[in-house]
């Protein structure tokens, strides 16, 4: 799928100081003229202080790290991590659509997320809060259908327990991630097989226990900061859907 820019653009973008400051750091960790290997984390930071990968941050980092412009483009347009629309300001909700995903419900998830949030991918919902897409395997197929919130995986689901998961967002809370359904990671849903003898120590699985300890991973970095770029906001009314080719 070709993937473009938003038709609705800002006029500049600039790194808050603080992920300035991150951002030279970065250079710093490659040898003189290979700067450009920071292309992908320098595009990420941007994208979590704005919510959304603009054309004025793409062009700002192109000009940070020396590049040309197309040669950024390209890196944001091919990874589907990089979001070229805005995207809600509590929850951009990825739902895993490949095999394993497909075949456990992810048509289920993708018919609540139609719902809940609104008809289509790349839209906005009507408060400007939520937005969803459908995305490429996200390597937790033993615990199919899944989906990712920012930075955090929600494992094990079903259409009512991610509905639940949506009501808890929209009320300002943020769900346990990991799987769902009582599992502890990605042991046989019947319960372990082997190495029963240990008694469960954790209450959740490394991951989860991280993400816990880190707090909110769903939220931008600096979003206190820097309001996110969404014109229509006040309008009350969904975006319009990324264009892609043939539409």
């Amino acid at each position: 799928m070709l993937r473009r820019l938003h038709p609705e653009q800002p006029d500049s973008f600039a790194f808050t100081p603080e992920n300035r400051k991150w951002a030279e750091a970065q250079l710093t960790k490659y040898p003189e003229g290979r700067q450009a290997s920071a292309v992908i984390p320098l595009l990420w930071r941007a994208q979590e202080q704005e919510g959304w990968l603009t054309r004025p941050a793409i062009e700002h980092v192109a000009d940070m790290l020396g590049m040309a412009y197309i040669r950024v483009l390209e890196v944001a347009t091919f990874y589907f991590m990089f979001q070229l629309a805005p995207v809600g300001s509590v929850a951009h909700v990825q739902v895993c659509g490949t095999t394993s995903c497909l075949i456990c419900g992810a048509e289920d998830l993708i018919s609540v997320c139609k719902e809940k949030i609104a008809p289509e991918p790349h839209m906005l919902s009507a408060d400007g809060r939520f937005s969803w897409e459908e995305v490429e395997c996200l390597g937790a197929c033993s615990n199919a259908p899944m989906i990712q919130v920012g930075k955090d995986y929600y494992e094990d689901l079903t259409a009512e327990s991610l509905a639940a998961i949506l009501d808890k967002l929209a009320r300002g809370e943020v769900p346990v991630p990991g799987p769902q359904n009582g599992r502890f990671a990605s042991e046989p849903k019947g319960g372990l097989t082997s190495l029963t003898d240990g008694e469960k120590v954790n209450e959740h699985n490394a991951s989860a226990a991280r993400a816990l300890a880190v707090g909110d991973g769903i939220k931008r970095i600096d979003g206190t900061e820097v309001p996110l770029l969404t014109p229509w906001r006040g309008a009350g009314a969904a975006a319009e859907d990324v264009k892609t080719d043939g539409s």
